[in-house]
């Protein structure tokens, strides 16, 4: 079992990630931590394959019963009307500041518990238990919190840090291969802005062969830490983890957050925002095509029906935006990566290779 230390601004806590440690690492946290009332949060894909495993991990570690609130799996259940119904769950079952959210199941549950536990009297504590690849290595890491609004994703939300991460990599068994291509599409995403070396495994094959997927995962969620850790709240660095996201959450705008997953979204966002920055003589030449090779290696998708003219308008309320400005995650070269700020009036020009 990989036990990683996530330092923040107020204070610090442990990611738990390996194969068949839900059972321990619960008995561990709550060994040290005692709370009035749990509730755990789940979706309906998570909870019938995976809630009776919890149920069993949580009364072993002494928690004879928790409430539980599930709602309709994906990204369309990642809005206001979500949480308000959490938040209904909260006040029935009497949680306090003393008690605590288990947000089990993939990156939209995290999200969402995440932003109810930060915001339900103001504050109480959330414990991320992550089921997806996406999940375990990107989104449960680093306190992001939030919901989607008509106007764009993830608009509303807060920074709240959890307590405790636990990545049990069995909940990936039972993962379409859609849903796991979804997290192969952040893995490249790390490789490319900062582990060159992880790039290579990845086109080679071995990251992600049975025997080296487990190292893997706690090599991203490293990365992760360490960008998270210099940078809490986006204000720097931690923008580079953007890298094929602005135009990735253009197009799930524009697909209406049904007909495009957000990792499929961010493969295809990771090679028009590449194919434009070699344009404009920003990233070294052949980049992109390597991009694009390994996406394919992992059944990601390199290009799509949608125009420039369709997604673009969902770029302009973009959190990354600084005043009439966006800030831009792009690639020097593999494992390079850098922050680049352009007008807004003129990310259209630098899309399509024009002077900008």
């Amino acid at each position: 079992m990989e036990r990683i230390n996530v330092a923040h601004s107020t204070g610090e806590y442990t990611i738990y990630a390996g194969e068949g440690i839900l059972g321990d690492a619960l008995g561990d946290f709550f060994a040290a931590n005692r709370y009035d009332r749990i509730c755990v949060v789940s979706d309906s894909n998570v909870w019938p394959l995976h809630g009776e495993t919890l149920t069993a991990a949580l009364s072993a570690a002494g928690v004879s019963a928790a409430d539980v609130n599930v709602f309709p799996a994906g990204e369309t259940s990642k809005c206001i009307s979500t949480v308000v119904k959490m938040y209904e769950t909260f006040t029935k079952a009497s949680l306090t500041r003393h008690s605590l959210v288990i947000a089990f199941g993939g990156g939209v549950c995290g999200d969402m518990a995440g932003f109810a536990a930060a915001t339900y009297l103001r504050g109480i504590d959330v414990v991320q238990i992550p089921t997806t690849l996406l999940s375990q290595i990107d989104s449960s890491i680093g306190g992001k919190t939030g919901v989607d609004l008509d106007e764009g994703k993830n608009l509303v939300g807060a920074f709240w840090q959890p307590v405790r991460v636990i990545a049990d990599v069995n909940t990936l068994s039972t993962l379409p291969p859609k849903t796991f291509a979804d997290g192969m599409a952040e893995v490249i995403k790390t490789a490319c802005i900062k582990d060159e070396q992880l790039f290579r495994e990845l086109e080679t094959g071995i990251a992600m062969k049975e025997t080296h997927i487990e190292a893997t995962i706690a090599r991203c969620m490293d990365i992760k830490r360490g960008v998270v850790e210099r940078d809490e709240t986006e204000s720097g660095e931690r923008k580079l983890l953007n890298f094929g996201h602005t135009m990735g959450h253009a197009l799930e705008k524009y697909y209406d957050y049904t007909d495009l997953t957000h990792g499929h979204a961010v493969a295809l966002g990771m090679v028009i925002i590449s194919e434009a920055s070699e344009r404009q003589h920003l990233t070294d030449p052949g980049t992109t095509m390597r991009i694009v090779e390994v996406l394919r290696k992992y059944d990601l998708p390199v290009a799509d029906t949608a125009t420039l003219d369709d997604y673009l308008p969902g770029v302009a309320n973009d959190k990354k935006r600084a005043g009439s400005q966006i800030d831009l995650a792009l690639l020097h070269r593999i494992g390079d990566s850098f922050i680049y700020r352009l007008p807004l009036s003129l990310l259209g020009a630098f899309l399509r290779g024009e002077d900008a």
